[in-house]
């Protein structure tokens, strides 16, 4: 078996104990049916809630404490390309087989889950999240075919400011919505220079609630900048989680679409 990266992953048998350092993994891993295999996880691993009660917490998505998961004794630790660090898990494979996801699609997102119907022997229960998520994509994209496109910044971050551009599943899911990237021309996560004397032209802007946790008093300090611009604040896991999370955010989409956007 290989992981997204296409790097090999040698496995003797079905890994009976896993720590999962990504929560949008640890959300997927419990949808699949593998909670009683997770045993360790990170801080920032809130879904569902109860876990972080009954699972070791090893640190977070950039740095975890290597003895904790060495103690646990992990037949596998999941990861991934973009929230966890190359040094991390050169430290990791030193332990356990290391699997890396990279998520850039919704594509991406069910290769993910078949990989792990695969590797943890769920195929039956990945099958039917797989087919669940392909159902209300269709209906969404059904929903928000006719829609008007609109010019969209989507901010994750103040002090500095710093946005979603291209090349990250936060994109992805703009397009979806019919939410052309204002800052598409930029790469990634980057810092933005915002000047009051030179206003900027986005028709909406969504305040992420993650990792920054912008609220609505937020709103009228990112309005003076965007002065023709629709401002909301938005969940950020709707827009960020991938894996199992899809099953709820295309509601989400069609909510916020219907409440804030007509």
């Amino acid at each position: 078996m290989k992981d997204q990266l296409h790097r090999p992953i040698i496995l003797k048998e079905t890994p009976k104990r896993i720590v999962s350092l990504v929560p949008s993994q640890t959300e997927l891993l419990v949808d699949l049916g593998l909670e009683e295999a997770l045993v360790g996880i990170t801080k920032f691993c809130v879904h569902p809630t109860h876990l972080k009660e009954q699972k070791t917490i090893v640190g977070g998505t950039k740095q975890v404490h290597y003895d904790k998961i060495k103690a646990l004794q992990p037949d596998i630790i999941l990861c991934n390309k973009e929230e966890n660090t190359r040094e991390m898990i050169q430290e990791l494979e030193k332990i356990a087989p290391v699997h890396i996801s990279d998520i850039y699609t919704i594509d991406d997102v069910l290769d993910l889950i078949s990989l792990y119907g695969t590797l943890f022997s769920k195929e039956g229960n990945a099958h039917k999240i797989i087919n669940e998520i392909a159902e209300k994509k269709l209906a969404f994209d059904l929903f928000i075919k006719d829609k008007p496109k609109k010019s969209t910044a989507y901010f994750i971050w103040k002090q500095p400011w710093m946005v979603a551009a291209n090349h990250n599943f936060i994109d992805e899911l703009l397009h979806l919505n019919g939410f052309e990237n204002y800052y598409q021309h930029l790469e990634r996560y980057p810092e933005v220079t915002l000047d009051i004397s030179r206003p900027e032209l986005a028709e909406l802007v969504l305040l992420s609630t993650e990792p920054f946790p912008f609220n609505e008093n937020h709103m009228q300090e990112v309005k003076i900048f965007f002065p023709n611009a629709t401002v909301l604040v938005v969940d950020g896991e709707m827009f960020s989680w991938y894996g199992s999370r899809l099953l709820k955010a295309f509601e989400y989409f069609k909510t916020l679409h219907q409440h804030h956007l007509c």
